[in-house]
């Protein structure tokens, strides 16, 4: 049996699936709901700046400015997205206390003033009125010794390979998929129409996606188990809650990678499925080399019985049967 899980698991390695024990393997198999986050898991991660609003007498110019000095520090995608809009250097020795906001955005000082960049939910928690620019895409609001600079809006794209991920996975068995974002309902609603994703919930602050994931647990079948699959930082403590967290192993955050049971290589959420085939596959190896190996012993055990088995026979039933469940078992390293 530890041979089956330990050739599936090199199996998936070589599909590109960083399995991190047996026990996940076995679970893969058994997925029945699947929870997804969106920027940088179904899509690209790689924004870019669409338009710019500003507000309160600020130009343009200026907001972007502002934008690229509060985001200095940061290497979400949205703040390499405004660093290489604004594509001149940033001179980072103005600013000091910088803070990163999970799920809200960043703080920091400069030039004795308070620079913000993030959600309109933080503006409004600082008492700051901002205003939403019609269209789709995250939107970033700016604001500088509390006065509203304006907002800035990137957009993202959907991963080709995400668009016939739920088609999969149902096709699987799996018998709910969910999305739980942390960017607008406007933008998760969108993203989650275009691939047929069943239940989507946004904006979530990485605590609220761990109550709408326990949530989501209580509706599983018996025997049946959840998976959330994210890549970043805001990720982790979902991933660990989930029975299997299943991370993007190429550009997603250490801490999330850490936090999985899964990894894909290559971001490629459609590896999901795959993984899903290598699980029966070994279990299927699993149940071949128990049902091969009791069912030997058992003739030979009745043989003896009779007196028709000696010691050759006897050799055979315990370590010839053992060595070609082995090689039963390697087969899975030659798929």
């Amino acid at each position: 049996i530890p041979l089956a899980f330990f050739g599936g698991i090199g199996l998936a390695a070589k599909k590109g699936v960083l399995v991190k024990g047996g026990n996940y393997l076995d679970a893969l198999g058994k997925l029945d709901i699947v929870v997804f986050d969106k920027t940088g898991t179904l899509t690209k991660g790689l924004f870019q700046v669409t338009s710019l609003h500003p507000a309160g007498g600020f130009s343009g110019e200026e907001l972007l400015r502002l934008a690229a000095q509060a985001e200095a520090f940061s290497n979400h995608p949205i703040a390499l997205s405004i660093l290489k809009a604004y594509d001149k250097p940033v001179d980072k020795e103005q600013l000091s206390g910088a803070r990163e906001l999970p799920g809200e955005g960043v703080s920091l000082i400069m030039d004795g003033k308070k620079l913000l960049a993030g959600s309109g939910r933080l503006m409004k928690a600082q008492g700051i009125a901002v205003s939403e620019p019609p269209g789709v895409g995250v939107k970033l609001h700016v604001s500088w010794d509390g006065l509203y600079a304006g907002c800035i809006v990137a957009a993202d794209e959907l991963k080709p390979q995400s668009l016939g991920l739920v088609a999969a996975l149902k096709a699987r068995g799996v018998s709910k998929t969910a999305m739980l974002s942390g960017d607008s309902a406007e933008n998760a609603a969108e993203a989650a129409k275009k691939l047929s994703i069943d239940e989507v919930f946004a904006p979530l602050l990485p605590h609220e996606k761990v109550e709408r994931l326990e949530e989501l647990g209580k509706t599983k079948r018996p025997q049946g188990k959840l998976a959330f699959v994210g890549d970043g930082i805001n990720d982790a403590p979902v991933l660990a809650r989930a029975d299997v967290g299943v991370a993007m192993g190429k550009l997603g955050a250490d801490a999330a990678i850490e936090a999985a049971d899964v990894a894909l290589m290559n971001d490629d959420p459609l590896k999901l499925a795959e993984a899903m085939d290598i699980s029966r596959t070994t279990k299927s190896v699993v149940w071949q080399n128990i049902l091969f190996a009791l069912g030997v012993k058992g003739i030979f055990l009745l043989l003896g019985a009779l007196g028709l088995a000696g010691m050759p026979e006897a050799v055979f039933a315990d370590v010839g049967v053992a060595l070609l469940a082995i090689l039963n078992s390697m087969r899975l390293l030659a798929k």
